[in-house]
């Protein structure tokens, strides 16, 4: 008996130190860190020039002078320049008749030029890699693109492969977020996610004007991205994980059918935006802060809100309810860096106008805009290449990325840059044009008489430029 609360005693020590190393080794694991990343640059043969666009919109014989007048009025307010990339069978005039052969070599064009890139910047074998995430939103081909990229590099045959699609163009922190959760069960665990979007077979060819906008909106892009939990990586890692957020409000019809893949009255198929969106974008994009401020922002400036939040309730009871402009959080307080997804000129701006940004913060969104247009759910990487080719991050920075995505999403991540960055990446050839002394629109200097037209039907609908 007298040796029994020394037994104890010793049980519980053990329990005790075994559960603070399952702590400390669950603390390890749910590191994520960036190694690094590579943005895809098509061949400049698929550069989508004044001229091309003007091409294609006039070989579509479905066109009548009003939807004619919008594709113009959309193009010359779309803030794009001369150098984003479209599919191959759309310049070679074949839109109308894509084929699958199509979409696997623009998948393929990516994968060998961004995977490839990655593998060689980091030093990585694609044999390392035990955990591949792909998402490309609207191609699902059978063996699935993610067992393409198996087989073109020769993984391992244990690796872990995730294959993710109809996400929209919030679904690259999908991605992000999958290998984060399954990285908290592995440790050392070696991640490659990819995102993309597949152009080729998805080119509009009907005249609803919902449908319309995509082939004017989205360009020809992709990011690869080498995450990891190894400690032992940290010191080669530009960036760490801190937190990521996820919102999603779906269960809304209105925002449920935002944006949705369908077919046309004549059975053609296309992306439908709605009118609706921007106000599901608001929503989803206000949920999301929400819940993020709380985890970014310092305690001073969530009292300082919440103090003059609780001033401004008082006052309105008193003046009978009288109206304006609620308090806002600094988000600068947390934030050195904002990363946006430049889904096009009045996304941004709105994202903007709600953070409190100035023109400096939206720059590398502004530019990459210009530059490659909006490439779905690759873009954001864009923009952080931009910012890293314009070496903005440095050791100790703060930044934020946010997007949107049909369904209706928005995520958004936070970051720790963990050393001065300088990579310029798809950026090197052209960085020191940006940004340009005056953004000069070729699309508006031959085309921009359309925005003197008055609107036509849904013409002026569509706030997203």
């Amino acid at each position: 008996m007298e040796l029994l609360p020394t037994l104890m005693a010793l049980l519980l020590a053990h329990a005790a130190a075994w559960l603070a190393w399952q702590a400390a080794a669950r603390r390890q694991r749910g590191r994520c860190y960036l190694l690094d990343y590579a943005c895809h640059k098509p061949s400049d043969d698929r550069k989508v020039t004044m001229e091309q666009s003007g091409a294609i919109i006039e070989r579509n014989k479905r066109l009548g002078l009003p939807e004619y007048r919008f594709l113009l009025k959309v193009i010359v307010n779309s803030g794009f320049g001369e150098h984003t990339y479209a599919p191959r069978n759309v310049l070679d005039g074949r839109e109308e008749c894509p084929t699958l052969r199509d979409a696997l070599e623009e998948m393929d064009d990516f994968f060998d030029d961004a995977v490839a890139a990655v593998f060689a910047k980091t030093g990585v074998s694609p044999r390392d890699v035990d955990l591949l995430v792909i998402n490309v939103g609207s191609f699902a081909p059978a063996p699935s693109l993610a067992d393409r990229v198996v087989r073109r590099f020769g993984m391992r045959g244990d690796v872990m492969a995730y294959n993710l699609s109809g996400m929209g163009c919030s679904a690259g922190l999908v991605s992000v977020d999958l290998a984060r959760n399954v990285m908290l069960t592995r440790p050392r665990t070696m991640a490659l996610v990819l995102t993309s979007e597949s152009c080729a077979p998805n080119w509009y060819t009907g005249t609803d004007k919902s449908m319309m906008l995509g082939n004017c909106l989205f360009r020809c892009g992709g990011a690869a991205a080498l995450l990891t939990n190894d400690p032992a990586l940290r010191s080669r890692a530009k960036m760490e994980l801190r937190c990521l957020v996820r919102a999603h409000i779906g269960a809304q019809d209105d925002a449920h059918a935002a944006a949705v893949h369908r077919e046309d009255a004549d059975g053609r198929l296309g992306v439908s935006l709605s009118k609706a969106l921007p106000k599901a974008a608001v929503r989803a994009f206000t949920e999301n802060l929400q819940r993020l401020a709380p985890r970014i922002l310092p305690a001073g400036e969530l009292a300082r809100f919440a103090a003059r939040l609780l001033l401004r309730k008082l006052l309105r009871r008193k003046s009978a309810g009288a109206k304006g402009e609620g308090p806002k959080i600094n988000f600068k307080t947390g934030v050195d860096h904002f990363c946006l997804h430049p889904g096009g000129k009045a996304v941004i701006e709105a994202v903007s106008k709600s953070l409190g940004l100035n023109s400096y913060d939206v720059e590398p969104a502004r530019m990459t805009l210009h530059r490659w247009g909006n490439t779905s759910a690759s873009s954001l990487w864009y923009v952080l290449s931009y910012m890293e080719a314009k070496r903005r991050l440095k050791a100790g920075d703060r930044l934020l990325m946010v997007t949107f995505g049909s369904g209706f999403k928005c995520n958004s991540c936070y970051w720790e840059v963990t050393k001065d960055l300088a990579d310029a990446g798809a950026w090197e050839d052209c960085i020191a044009d940006y940004p340009p002394e005056k953004m000069v629109n070729p699309y508006m200097e031959k085309f921009g008489w359309v925005n003197d037209l008055p609107s036509q039907g849904q013409g002026g609908a569509f706030p997203f430029f």
